[in-house]
């Protein structure tokens, strides 16, 4: 066992509790149709025959990709 391998268990829990908040959010969201939007930006690509339908989400994974670059940046500097 190493002694910088401690997880301060009562930090786990809150953050644990924030992201399901926060999933909960984005789920409310989705539900109510407030992001009926997203997958249907311009440069996603959907093209398709009668029996095979693609579908490439260039624009979209662009987006998250940054978004998620954002946040992972900022939690890693409140470290």
């Amino acid at each position: 066992m190493t002694r910088g391998a401690t997880v301060d268990a009562r930090a786990f829990g809150l953050l644990l509790i924030g992201l399901g908040l926060a999933l909960a959010a984005l789920g409310g969201l989705v539900w109510l149709g407030a992001l009926s939007w997203f997958g249907r930006l311009p440069g996603d690509l959907r093209f398709g025959t009668d029996n095979v339908r693609v579908y490439i989400p260039f624009t979209t994974m662009i987006i998250l990709s940054l978004v998620m670059t954002v946040l992972l940046s900022l939690l890693s500097r409140l470290r």
